[in-house]
């Protein structure tokens, strides 16, 4: 599996996902476009991410960081986190323990993998 097999789906203007999934673990490849703003939230899942290319604001538990390429986050449960993208397209790549259940209702691809 390649993620240009995987589809890909519109979840909000100006982001795009692929999801793969087993039993208790969810890997997200996100694309969003410059200065697309994901409000601060929180959720019971342990999250991992990271930056595969661009340069990212994130806010945790309040404060911020500037992350890019190669940086890599660990959101425990119930940590607030949200994320605002600087000047360019940035792709993330998000790990979930256990999977998101809310994120598996039935999508439509909005095009076909890269």
């Amino acid at each position: 599996m390649t993620w240009t097999s995987i589809p890909v789906t519109r979840v909000a203007d100006g982001i795009e996902r692929q999801m793969v999934h087993g039993e208790r673990l969810m890997v997200c490849r996100l694309r969003l476009a410059p200065h697309v703003v994901t409000p601060v939230h929180s959720h019971p899942h342990a999250q991992f991410t990271i930056v595969e290319r661009g340069r990212v604001r994130f806010t945790v538990d309040g404060a911020d960081r500037i992350v890019s390429a190669g940086d890599v986050l660990h959101f425990p449960s119930n940590l607030p986190h949200g994320a605002t993208m600087l000047d360019e397209e940035v792709v993330l790549v998000d790990i979930f323990s256990p999977i998101r259940e809310d994120f598996l209702i039935p999508e439509v691809p909005c095009h076909a993998p890269d």
